[in-house]
């Protein structure tokens, strides 16, 4: 297992404890919690720290999210070898056309010529 794999299944593993915490915590401004019973004279788990932990722990949260995709970025493997871009590939074994054939504009004209006679 790659290290990149490590640090993809530590960010969703950390991603989803972050929403877990956030849809835990009580809504500051009352929104729908309160018109559905909500009251806001509960305490969550009926403990008074309880918000200061949550709000703890999802900054925390979210910063190591940023940690770890920003360490995932240094463990992609991108392979040794220089990546150039095919265009310019096909540029340099394309074959060179024949150049093409001038014609005369008078051989041209005389046949327009004789055809409007």
């Amino acid at each position: 297992m790659s290290t990149f794999t490590i640090f993809l299944a530590l960010i969703v593993v950390v991603a989803f404890l972050l929403i877990v915490v956030i849809m835990v915590q009580n809504p500051k401004g009352g929104g729908l919690s309160s018109s559905f019973g909500g009251g806001g004279t509960q305490q969550l788990g009926g403990v008074k720290k309880t918000t200061d932990f949550l709000d703890k722990s999802t900054w925390t949260l979210a910063t190591l999210l940023l940690a770890l995709i920003l360490l995932s970025n240094v463990a992609i493997n991108r392979g040794t070898t220089e990546a150039d871009s095919k265009a310019l590939d096909a540029e340099e074994t394309t074959t060179s056309l024949p150049a093409p054939v001038k014609t005369t504009t008078d051989a041209a004209t005389t046949t327009v010529k004789d055809s409007v006679k």
